[in-house]
Order: C-alpha cells, then sequence, then structure tokens
C-alpha cells in the first residue's frame, strides 16, 4: 500500500508508470497487506499512460467540464453517478444520501452497468442486429463503461455483480444466476482474498443475491394487485434492502426504514441521468456545446434525486438505532423467525399494517405536534456537532448569529438548516482550534448569507488562522478582532465581547492552553435572561476575567467542553443555575471530567450535555430561561 500526497498525483491516470522514493514499513499485524510505502516527495513519471487509459480520462475530464454550468449540487452528484468521480460532491448531498439509503448511487454499481447496457441492446434491437450481436455489443460497453470508471476492486466487482444480477433478473432463471454469482464471489476472493472481510463486498454479494433469490417470488405476488412494472420496481430495491440488513446491523447497528421508499422515488431518474451522463462525455470531446445540451436535462434528473435524499435524511426514525454486532444480528433474526409467519396469514397482515400506519402517523404528525424542534421562541441552540462547539443565536426570523462552527461543515450546515437560517449577520470564532472552526464551510452552505466574522485576537496556530482569513478573503467576507466591549443586537439578542481583556496575556500549560486562553468569551442578553459563552477558556483566562470583573449570568456555557482545568472560583461567580456542555460522546479527552462535573453540581447548577440529549435549545417560557432539548424539557 502506498501513500502519497501532493498535487502531482492528482492528474495520473492507470497503466502509468512512476518512481517514488519513500520509507518502508511493515503492515500491521493480520492484514493481508505486505507493506507500506510512505512516499516523500513527488513521484516522477516514467510513461505516459495507454491509449485506452487516456481517452477514459479525457472521457471523465469532458463529462466533469460540460458539467460546469449545473448547479453546485447537481455539478457534484452527476459525474459520481455516471462514472463514480465524486470529486466535486457536495459534503451535505453526500450526507443525505447516506442517511436516505442512496449512497450507492454515488459508487459505479451492478444498477449502471446494467443501465448502459440495456440502452445499447435497446439501440441494437431497433437497428436490427440479431441476438448474438446484441449480446456482444453490451458486454463490450460494459467493458468499456468499467474502463472510464477506473478499473478499481469495486468497479471490476460491479462488473460482474452488475452483468449476473442483468441477466438472472431478465431473463427469469434466477437459479443460474445463484450459481453464476456463486463462482463469481468464489472466483473474486481467489484473487483477492481480502475480500472476505469487506463490508463492501459483503453488502454488494448479499443485494445481488436478494434479487435473485428474493425479487421474482415478491414480483410474481405483488403483480397479481398491481401492473407488473410498478411489482417490479417495489421487488427490486426492497429485496436488495432485506437481503443487505443484517451486514448493515453488523456494520452499523441500524436499520434504514426510509431506504425502500426514498429508492423507489429516486430510482426513475437515476437511468436517464446515467445514459445522458454518459452521452454527454462520449460527445463532450467532440462538441462540449452539444454535450452541455445533454446535460441539462441530466441535472434536472440528478436534481430529484437529490431533493429525495434531502426530504428523506429529514424524516424521523428514517434510521431505527438496533444493536450492533452479533448481539443485534440474533435479535434481528429472532423478530424474523417470528414476523415471517405471522405475516403470512391475512389477519396479521391487517394488524401489522393497521399498526405500522398508526405509528407512522403517530411519528410524521403527532411527533412534530408534541416535540417540534426547533422549540417555539428559542433563543440560542447548542448544535449537536460532536466533540466541538457550535452555537445559534436568535437573530430574528430566518436569521442567526452563529458562535463557533464546529468541526464538521455538513454537521454546522444540517443544524442551520433544521433551525430555518437562511442568514446569518455574525460569526463569532473564538480561537482557531479545529474543533470549533473546523465547520465554517457549512455556514455558506444552503444559499445562506453571512455578514461578517468575529475572530480572536490569538492568531495560533497560524495555519488554522491563515486558512480562516484566506477562505473568507475569496468569499469576500469582512473579518473583524473581537474586542473587550465591542456589542452588537440582532433581532432578540444583545452581544457583548467580554474577554479576552486588553492587553491581558494569561498564558497556559501548554500551546493548546494559550490558544484556548485567547477565546473570545461573550456575555449574551435577553429580554428573559442571558448566557455565558466561555470558549474554552481554562484557569488562567478565568482568573483574568475574574479580576477584570466578570457579569453574571443565569446560564453558562462550560469552558472548554467541561475539561479538568476549570477555577471554581470562576464558576461561582457566573452565578448560573444552569450549565451547557458542548462534547462528544465517548471522546478521547475524557471531557466533561467528573472533578468539573462534581463542582457544578455543588454549585447549584442543573448540567445539560449535548452528548446525552443532543442538540440544546435554550428558550423563552413565561419570562424565564429554560432549557429544551431534542428529546426532553426542563426548566
Amino acid at each position: 500500500m502506498v501513500f502519497g500526497s501532493g498535487s502531482r498525483w492528482r492528474p495520473l491516470l492507470p497503466s502509468q508508470r512512476l518512481r517514488v522514493a519513500g520509507r518502508l514499513g511493515g503492515a500491521e499485524p493480520g492484514e493481508l497487506v505486505g507493506a507500506v510505502l510512505l512516499v516523500r516527495g513527488p513521484p516522477t513519471v516514467l510513461s505516459e499512460p495507454s491509449g485506452l487509459q487516456s481517452m477514459a480520462g479525457l472521457l471523465r475530464a469532458g463529462l466533469r467540464a460540460a458539467t460546469d454550468g449545473l448547479p453546485p449540487d447537481q455539478r457534484g452528484l452527476l459525474p459520481g453517478l455516471v462514472v463514480g468521480d465524486v470529486s466535486r460532491m457536495d459534503p451535505e448531498v453526500s450526507a443525505d444520501f447516506k442517511e436516505a439509503g442512496l449512497s450507492h448511487l454515488t459508487a459505479v454499481s451492478g444498477a449502471n452497468l446494467a443501465i448502459v447496457a440495456g440502452a445499447v441492446v435497446a439501440l441494437s434491437r431497433l437497428a436490427g442486429l440479431p441476438l448474438a450481436v446484441r449480446a456482444g455489443l453490451a458486454a463490450l460497453a460494459m467493458l468499456a463503461f468499467a474502463v472510464v470508471a477506473r478499473p478499481s476492486p469495486s468497479v471490476l466487482r460491479a462488473l460482474l455483480m452488475g452483468l449476473v444480477g442483468a441477466i438472472a433478473l431478465g431473463t427469469g432463471r434466477p437459479r443460474d444466476g445463484v450459481a453464476a454469482l456463486s463462482a463469481t464471489v468464489l472466483l473474486l476472493m481467489l484473487f483477492d482474498p481480502g475480500l472476505a472481510r469487506e463490508y463492501g463486498f459483503a453488502l454488494s454479494v448479499c443485494a445481488t443475491g436478494g434479487i435473485l433469490l428474493l425479487a421474482p417470488g415478491w414480483r410474481d405476488r405483488m403483480a397479481v394487485r398491481m401492473p407488473r412494472w410498478a411489482a417490479e420496481a417495489i421487488a427490486v430495491p426492497a429485496a436488495a434492502q432485506a437481503a443487505v440488513t443484517p451486514v448493515l446491523v453488523l456494520m452499523a447497528g441500524q436499520l434504514q426504514l426510509v431506504a425502500v421508499p426514498a429508492n423507489l422515488l429516486a430510482g426513475p431518474a437515476v437511468a436517464p441521468a446515467t445514459v445522458l451522463g454518459c452521452a454527454a462525455a462520449l460527445v463532450a470531446p467532440l462538441s462540449m456545446e452539444v454535450a452541455r445540451l445533454l446535460v441539462l436535462p441530466a441535472g434536472y434528473a440528478v436534481g430529484w434525486i437529490i431533493t429525495v435524499a434531502e426530504h428523506a435524511a429529514r424524516v424521523p426514525l428514517a434510521g431505527l438505532p438496533w444493536p450492533g454486532g452479533l448481539t443485534g444480528l440474533l435479535l434481528l433474526a429472532a423478530a424474523v423467525a417470528v414476523a415471517v409467519p405471522l405475516l403470512r396469514r391475512a389477519g396479521a397482515r391487517m394488524i401489522v399494517l393497521t399498526v405500522g400506519t398508526a405509528g407512522l402517523a403517530a411519528v410524521l404528525v403527532a411527533g412534530p405536534v408534541i416535540a417540534p424542534w426547533p422549540p417555539a421562541r428559542w433563543l440560542l441552540v447548542a448544535c449537536d456537532v460532536g466533540q466541538g462547539d457550535a452555537l445559534a443565536i436568535a437573530a430574528g426570523p430566518g436569521r442567526a448569529v452563529v458562535v463557533d462552527t464546529g468541526p464538521d461543515p455538513t454537521l454546522a450546515d444540517r443544524c442551520l438548516r433544521d433551525l430555518g437560517v437562511h442568514e446569518v449577520p455574525l460569526v463569532i470564532l473564538t480561537h482557531p482550534h479545529r474543533d470549533h472552526v473546523g465547520g465554517l464551510d457549512g455556514i455558506f452552505r444552503s444559499g445562506r448569507r453571512v455578514g461578517a466574522v468575529i475572530v480572536s485576537p490569538g492568531r495560533a496556530p497560524a495555519h488554522e488562522s491563515a486558512r480562516i482569513s484566506a477562505a473568507l478573503g475569496r468569499k469576500g467576507i469582512a473579518e473583524w478582532v473581537a474586542s473587550p466591549g465591542a456589542r452588537w443586537r440582532f433581532g432578540p439578542s444583545e452581544l457583548i465581547v467580554v474577554g479576552p481583556a486588553a492587553g491581558a496575556v494569561p498564558g497556559g500549560s501548554g500551546e493548546g492552553s494559550v490558544i484556548n486562553n485567547e477565546s473570545v468569551v461573550m456575555l449574551v442578553r435577553w429580554a428573559a435572561g442571558s448566557i455565558l459563552l466561555s470558549g474554552d477558556v481554562e484557569t488562567e483566562a478565568q482568573a483574568e476575567l475574574l479580576r477584570a470583573g466578570l457579569p453574571p449570568a443565569d446560564l453558562l456555557k462550560v469552558p472548554h467542553h467541561g475539561s479538568a482545568r476549570q477555577d471554581a472560583r470562576f464558576l461561582a461567580a457566573t452565578g448560573a443555575r444552569a450549565a451547557l456542555i458542548s462534547v462528544g460522546a465517548d471522546n478521547g479527552y475524557g471531557h466533561p471530567a467528573p472533578p468539573t462535573l462534581g463542582m457544578l453540581h455543588r454549585l447549584g447548577m442543573r448540567v445539560y450535555r449535548t452528548d446525552q440529549s443532543g442538540a440544546l435549545a435554550v428558550i423563552d417560557q413565561s419570562g424565564r430561561l429554560a432549557v429544551v432539548s431534542r428529546g426532553r424539557s426542563d426548566e
């Protein structure tokens, strides 16, 4: 296994020969990798790519260029859908696809190959070619497609699996299909024994096996009550999802309830997008204008798929938590053993259908009424972004001030989307640590307008500060340094900069502590009360804030995710009756520290944690502040 970095690797194509210099190391024990090579410096190119690979690279580049006029989300998805090129894929779209059970569409699969082969067979049939010629052309088309999509193990696997599944389902001979699938699995594992331990390979085999064994029978039963094409459209994704569910339970400990309906809705758009995208790739080297015309309707098709994924990912209980590992697998087997005999009876099916419909209605209708999110009259939300801070402060309808952005742009964007935030007049980055600024790009997504960004007077670490400044400069966003006493009012919220105090140099026990101690500290006031947002300040900065005069507050955002480096006098001086801790579950830092939790409890503060309750909202409840989690409400 070779690890290299740098821009010189990006344009390389399969079949090229290289010379590299690096350090050779042993692989992890128990792995099938023989050795690991850590490359130093750029590679030296010894040969040009073969003519076939050069043409494949030209087609991929042509498709990317043809999509430049599409909206960013469509521009990123179409090459991924057609040839597996996800280099420009929007991370938010990727996250939605994963939540909705549609992530298989962003990788080349048997479905892509079947669509390409089907289009070739249809055209050759119109041309009156004999069956043997049509079969040969379909095989050549799939081989060519696999070359354009790059001959990675997943593409080669999809070539074989897709061919087996398409032939078996199209001819209605599942026994032959199962035999071919079994032979394919054995040959692939002999070629690459490591596949036997890959979840991706197991998912591909199970999905194909489900289509072969389950889909024909399900289709025939449903065809009695509906058109055959509709029965097949339902049976194929349902059979594939049923077959991969045991693997998903082992892998992720979750049942994706929304995957089948999402695939049913997105499925009709996959074929036209794939065919038009392939046509655009073929035409682009000859006429870019024609290629751009072809991708326009393909853009509408992928736009529909993106819309389905976005809405499916927002469905309550889209993924049902389920025990992982062997325990979850045994529990799933027991549930199936009980459910299958029951569902064979008409009366039992009616009961299950009634209960399922009632449960779905309760989740989709009653759930949002009983526990809406965001709650009415919310003033501040501590987003659930894992180990990091990301806070949204109400600034009027559809507007919020953002304090820190967490480590992940996708999670930051999703939190603001859930809150209905379309405009961010001000972003405050308390200090340039990744768990506070890594999600900055997410604030600019979803067409969100951003006014200005406040940063800490401290510029360390220099590389992260430089990255932020460069990103803001490219977007034309003003960057201001926090100054004590500065204040703003947006909607119901007044924000006041409390620290770091002018000229104060609190220092710290290490480089990380020095950066933490330069955090911007804010007091936010509303008619119903106030909260102190303390960034990641540690004991030295806390003592400095006490000397400068610390304003009291009703609530406290606990510094540094509840780390052990807290000054008890600082915590007491806030006078807060409740404390919010933004922290990731099972983090490796031991946050929040037990001594800190003990101090907060002794001071009479009610503690709320995002790792236990998810996102937390501060609301105005009859003129008093209350804290609401996504699951319960406490004052």
